[in-house]
């Protein structure tokens, strides 16, 4: 079998620059609860409101196989893409906080499913398997670059004075100028990797989930639960603190990205499982930190980025052991199982946390995310010792 020729820098450069303009749109999302407030609703509202999207992640998730083999993977982003311009739009018109934005999120998730489950099916049908790990980190660096970006747009609204909603229309117009992008890569993309995407099935689903791959795909759900409980209502979190959240997302964006473009290639290359475990602790670590350290501003930025660094790195370790312990044959499927754990993780936790604000308060929110770090980091260590005494029975062995 041939290797896949190098992927050419200019063409890999304008990938990654249309998935950060794609990503502004779901980071703009983080400023939701911000929103709804202003029109007085509260946390529970909002985390209804970006909840609805984890219903039609599944929907693109199946879809997202049968749209990339008709079209072309870079071409059923671009479609699909379209979503996430109404989407931003709908937030931003659409007045109160009831049910029609409900509408809107829907349209996210599908938009943002389809991109976010073919963005690394991509990278894996352009570039061969020793190379994936330094791809997989510049497209997820761009990709958080766009997420992290997107409440500073709120941020830097508000410094001008303009309305919050003035961030959901500049993400509305890069989702748009993205969607150009993607369709006009999409012949150059296909014929650089134009094998076809496996659609999901039952069968590979339950092959993927009964093999190893299966903790890194529960990992991720988890992290997402993570990422998306401490984002989504950052806004409140702030406030309570007498804070400013745009450190919150300036912290987290600088140290995601600059520990996933820096040295994730380093972190990559080390003992998977005992680095997984490292990081998922300091992920935990960053949670305690908001959870009962964070008292100013040194002590939020600096969660922050324990948060980025930890969340930013055990991401990148973990879809590469999901490709790598995936059975033979359903590499594809297994991404796109872990993706769907990750989408359950950041859309569907939100509907829980913001219940638990209005019910129980912000520091009930913020023990519950702890308890899911803590699970998080016990799997890794449990994996570890498996593989220890594993290792072990096999060296006693006569």
């Amino acid at each position: 079998m041939h290797s896949k020729s190098p992927v050419s820098t200019h063409l890999f450069a304008l990938f990654c620059l249309a998935s950060f303009l794609l990503s502004l749109s779901y980071g703009s999302t983080f400023l939701l609860s911000l929103l709804i407030h202003t029109r007085g609703g509260n946390e529970h509202d909002a985390g209804s409101v970006i909840s609805t999207a984890m219903l039609s992640t599944f929907v693109a998730v199946v879809v997202s196989g049968h749209l990339s083999d008709a079209l072309g993977a870079a071409r059923a982003i671009a479609g699909m893409g379209l979503l996430l311009v109404v989407a931003c739009l709908g937030f931003a018109l659409t007045p109160g906080f009831g049910q029609g934005l409900m509408v809107f999120g829907l349209a996210l998730g599908l938009g943002w499913g389809v991109f976010y489950t073919l963005g690394p099916i991509i990278v894996t049908l352009l570039v061969e398997p020793r190379h994936r790990a330094k791809y997989f980190a510049l497209l997820s660096g761009s990709m958080m670059s766009g997420i992290g970006a997107g409440p500073l747009l709120g941020r830097a609204a508000n410094a001008l004075g303009l309305p919050l909603t003035t961030a959901f229309h500049i993400a509305a117009v890069a989702s748009l100028v993205a969607v150009v992008m993607f369709w006009r890569l999409g012949p150059r993309l296909k014929q650089q990797g134009n094998a076809p995407v496996a659609k999901i099935s039952w069968a590979a689903t339950r092959q993927v989930l009964s093999s190893k791959a299966a903790f890194a795909i529960l990992m991720v759900g988890l992290g997402g639960c993570v990422f998306g409980g401490l984002s989504s209502f950052q806004t409140s979190y702030a406030a309570a603190q007498s804070l400013d959240y745009s450190l919150f997302f300036l912290g987290f964006l600088s140290a995601a990205i600059s520990s996933r473009l820096l040295i994730a290639g380093f972190v990559v290359k080390r003992d998977a499982y005992m680095t997984a475990c490292v990081l998922s602790g300091l992920m935990l670590v960053s949670v305690l930190m908001f959870a009962f350290t964070v008292s100013g501003t040194f002590s939020y930025l600096l969660a922050a980025i324990t948060l980025g660094v930890g969340y930013g790195l055990t991401y990148s370790v973990i879809n590469g052991l999901v490709a790598n312990e995936a059975p033979a044959g359903t590499t594809s499927q297994a991404l796109l199982l872990f993706s769907l754990a990750y989408f359950v993780g950041v859309f569907g936790f939100p509907l829980l946390a913001g219940h638990i604000i209005v019910a129980y308060g912000l520091p009930s929110l913020l023990l519950s995310l702890v308890a899911v770090a803590v699970f998080n980091w016990l799997i890794t260590v449990a994996r570890l010792i498996w593989r220890r005494a594993s290792t072990h029975k096999i060296l006693q062995l006569p």
